[in-house]
């Protein structure tokens, strides 16, 4: 085990800095914040000074340099806009985007764990084929378009849940979550209802797939020879065996969701890291955008770390797999 986690470890770091490289040249070749950021009618002396103070003055290789050994330090630059450490603003946004993604991914659970259970013990009838066919519309309906179906229908309409901002919130040990709230699980729910669709599709899929395979094996046979009923077979003998697959998927879809909560951020005004990223962008406030992405990767891998983790404790394979390396 304790190979296997250096070797990860290994893995990772050479992750982050390919995208060190990758993020940093592709943001800095993109734009001159400077035309942004200043006065139309700025005098060149004006400009210069500008650039000075950003660091733009100097080779693009010295820039790089400079940022490499700042991020080692845990320093990713500071806000052109803000005049702030960029990782201290987005630690700032992170908590709003944490729980909404958090919340989203139970919704996805919830909802497709026992619907692609259900539609995989139910393979051939017409409630396992009704469930299959509204995953497709999962998969296909755009994230922007379901999210003001539900603003129009829950908040125009019915005028049951609010659709813009982030509601009531609490301290918790110095940082601010809607979740402890009930205003702010109210202001949640739409957001995070739009952000699990797609998953919830996705796990329907994974749990479908996992139980028409896992009724076949010989466990299941010999579960009801002895005469257990369906329901335990199913919550007992063959839920435990599929999720599995769906752990690690889940896992990788957490970050996904961090990542990529930009547009229901955006349509829901829900103050997090994408609408942060959607401002940055406007502005090039490349250090914001830099730090982002970086924390986005250092997110994934985390996350992909602790999901390898889990897999070893919930398959003994791989332990002796790990064991053997």
């Amino acid at each position: 085990m304790l190979v296997y986690l250096l070797r990860r470890l290994a893995q990772s770091l050479f992750v982050i800095a390919a995208m060190m490289v990758i993020v940093f040249f592709g943001i800095y070749m993109v734009g001159n914040p400077v035309d942004i950021l200043i006065a139309p009618d700025a005098t060149p002396a004006e400009i210069d000074a500008a650039k000075a103070r950003f660091g733009l003055d100097q080779p693009v290789y010295m820039q790089f340099l400079n940022f490499v050994g700042n991020a080692l330090q845990g320093d990713l630059g500071r806000s052109f806009v803000h005049g702030e450490s960029a990782v201290r603003l987005i630690l700032h946004y992170m908590p709003a985007t944490m729980e909404l993604a958090a919340l989203g991914l139970i919704f996805a659970v919830v909802i497709g764990v026992p619907l692609g259970v259900y539609a995989g013990y139910k393979s051939d009838r017409w409630q396992g084929r009704a469930i299959m066919t509204g995953s497709i519309f999962g998969f296909s309906l755009p994230n922007f378009w379901v999210g003001m179906l539900l603003i129009l229908i829950f908040a125009v309409q019915l005028q049951w849940l609010p659709s813009t901002g982030r509601g009531q919130t609490v301290d918790v040990f110095g940082i601010r979550l809607s979740v402890f709230t009930m205003d702010g699980l109210r202001h949640m729910i739409l957001p995070a209802l739009t952000l699990a669709l797609y998953k919830a599709s996705l796990v329907i899929r994974l749990a479908r797939a996992g139980t028409q395979e896992a009724l076949t094996q010989d466990y299941v046979k010999f579960a009801r020879a002895k005469g257990l009923s369906e329901t335990r077979i199913l919550i007992v003998h063959v839920l435990k065996n599929i999720m599995i697959p769906i752990v690690t998927v889940l896992g990788l879809e957490l970050g996904s969701m961090i990542a990529f909560a930009v547009v229901t951020e955006s349509v829901f005004s829900w103050p997090g890291m994408g609408k942060l990223l959607i401002d940055s962008i406007r502005q090039l406030d490349r250090p914001v955008v830099v730090a982002y992405l970086m924390l986005t990767v250092l997110v994934f891998i985390i996350i992909n770390l602790v999901v390898d983790m889990i897999y070893t404790l919930l398959d003994p394979r791989v332990r002796i797999a790990t064991g053997a390396a």
